[in-house]
């Protein structure tokens, strides 16, 4: 039986959380190969340690491209709102130029609009804030090659199953034991 060193990131649901196969913590990362023939569950922490594993080239350098462009967005969403944010106090110093005729109660109306406004895009800001946070788990590399010490024994753990297996099947077998002598003594 061959295995191939490549493994591949995946995540589980929070309910389905198994033990590290390290350090024994709960955890929804599971690391599979390719064929689905073995998988473990592993720390985030553990793949970001090279004495466990190495991620594969080009799958680090699309996750730092991938990490870069969402700092990129990030600047460009923070550049935005500052902009709007000066637009609407120029609006806001044009209209007291303009409204001082106004009745007060018809600034009340705009300012309490224009905080329930606010509060709404801040609220927006939150939700969208957290589903980067999120979002962040999954933008390292999703392919990895274990260490020769940590693949050897995922062989031998491998190969232990198969013998205890062929074991339990032979004991199973009648004709394994030996027979009753026939003869006298």
């Amino acid at each position: 039986m061959s295995l191939q060193n490549v493994w591949h990131h995946r995540r589980v649901a929070d309910g389905s959380a198994k033990a590290c196969w390290i350090c024994f913590k709960p955890s929804t990362s599971v690391m599979i190969t390719p064929d689905n023939k073995d998988f473990f569950y592993i720390c985030i922490g553990h793949l970001s340690d090279r004495g466990f594993c190495i991620p594969d080239p080009e799958e680090a350098a699309a996750a730092a491209a991938r990490k870069k462009k969402e700092e990129l967005d990030a600047e460009i969403e923070k550049v935005k709102k500052d902009y709007e944010e000066k637009q609407r106090l120029k609006r806001e110093k044009r209209k007291g130029e303009k409204g001082k005729d106004k009745d007060k109660d018809a600034k009340k109306k705009e300012e309490d609009q224009d905080k329930e406004d606010e509060k709404a895009n801040s609220d927006k800001l939150k939700e969208l804030s957290k589903s980067k946070d999120e979002s962040q788990i999954d933008l390292g590399p999703r392919i990895y090659t274990l260490k020769k010490n940590f693949y050897q024994m995922r062989l031998d753990k491998i190969r232990n199953a198969e013998i205890a297996k062929r074991n339990r099947e032979r004991l199973k077998n009648p004709t394994l034991f030996p027979s009753v002598p026939s003869g006298n003594p």
